[in-house]
């Protein structure tokens, strides 16, 4: 095994500019550590066995519930708990951080749509 490097998140996210495709940047006990870049909404679903965690990087960013809707600053975090009904959504371009288990595919429970990222891309 090689050393560790740092990871510079500012140049991998400069690296890509697509949106709602999320990619790998790095990966630890079986989870993925994905960077996304988000602008508009994203369609409701749910994982049914796993939590995500949401980090905002840049911009601001949302994540909406059927009874609420949490903003998300810079520096600001939250997690969805497994099976609970969300949304993602900003309204400019937000670079988001997501930490979530390997096996998860961003759209959840919903049918396979233009939304549905590729398994496995890193950046």
């Amino acid at each position: 095994m090689s050393a560790p490097e740092a990871i510079d998140l500012a140049a991998k996210f400069a690296a890509f500019s697509d949106h709602w495709r999320p990619k790998i940047a790095a990966q630890l006990n079986g989870q993925d550590v994905r960077l996304v870049k988000t602008q508009g909404v994203f369609p409701w679903h749910s994982h049914p066995d796993a939590e995500e965690m949401f980090l905002c990087f840049q911009g601001r960013f949302r994540v909406e519930f059927r009874d609420r809707v949490v903003e998300l600053s810079p520096g600001q975090m939250v997690v969805v708990p497994r099976g609970v009904e969300h949304r993602t959504a900003s309204d400019e371009e937000a670079h988001v951080m997501i930490f979530e288990p390997s096996e998860v595919v961003n759209t959840g429970d919903s049918e396979a749509s233009a939304f549905t990222a590729p398994a496995g891309v890193r950046v």
